[in-house]
């Protein structure tokens, strides 16, 4: 798979409003990976904030994950420079930054992501440039990965004006488990001030041409028709251990 390829292609649907629906995975597993890379979405993010994922073990997912066309991303622990350097230089083609809250705050999380003059993240041999050997096509790619916000709270909701406004963001995600939690309505998506506050998000996305997305945890192919309805574009289906346990559960309980 040509990373640099795949990532544009992803730019471009977006741009055009359409869609790009990825997945996300939290167990540890490169036979996991390349199942999920193989189920034919665009990119499969993998979680370094809730999953058991080692930086170790990044390099053998991404690889499986690729041998299916799709493009990894990484959804970061925190949005610290350590963490962009290393989902990055392990292959990553962009990253997922949870709580994001301020344009200040997502602007540090894009230079980390960026090698100069782009931004400020260290420039070195990897497996994102198979340790130098296509060192300068790779340097045209990070000057730019994908960047995709979580709105998760909602201090975030009422900066998004500013949030939208950073140069190179890709897309925003809402979290809505975290969102709602923050609003003291944990898992209450049916609240008219839920509602609300989703609705905001997309109406401000779409004054701002940044695709809004959303992560349909739970594997419910009517409740995606729903959200792609709605007009959201850059969209999570569900996770691998959700995926399992769905289709795992005795017949007979």
């Amino acid at each position: 798979m040509n990373r640099f390829e795949k990532i544009a292609a992803i730019r471009k649907s977006l741009a055009l409003n359409h869609l790009s629906i990825g997945s996300w995975m939290q167990i540890p597993h490169s036979s996991v990976a390349e199942i999920m890379g193989q189920a034919g979405y665009d990119w499969v993010a993998v979680d370094m904030e809730h999953g058991a994922i080692s930086v170790s073990q990044l390099p053998d997912i991404f690889r499986a994950l690729e041998i299916g066309g799709t493009l990894p991303l990484v959804r970061l622990a925190e949005g610290q420079p350590k963490d962009c350097k290393q989902a990055l230089d392990a292959g990553a083609g962009g990253v997922i930054v949870p709580m994001i809250e301020s344009a200040a705050q997502l602007i540090k999380v894009r230079d980390a992501s960026r090698w100069p003059p782009a931004g400020t993240r260290g420039v070195g041999f990897s497996r994102a440039n198979l340790f130098g050997k296509h060192f300068d096509a790779y340097a045209v790619e990070a000057q730019a990965p994908l960047l995709v916000a979580m709105i998760e709270h909602i201090r975030a909701v009422e900066n998004l004006d500013e949030i939208l406004q950073v140069e190179g963001l890709d897309a925003v995600l809402i979290g809505p488990y975290d969102l709602s939690a923050s609003m003291g309505l944990t898992a209450k998506f049916d609240s008219p001030k839920f509602i609300a506050a989703m609705d905001r998000i997309r109406a401000l996305c779409s004054r701002h041409c940044v695709p809004s997305g959303v992560h349909v945890v739970m594997p419910d192919t009517d409740a995606l028709q729903q959200r792609i309805a709605e007009g959201y574009r850059f969209i999570a289906y569900s996770t691998d251990a959700v995926f399992l346990n769905k289709s795992t559960t005795s017949p007979i309980l």
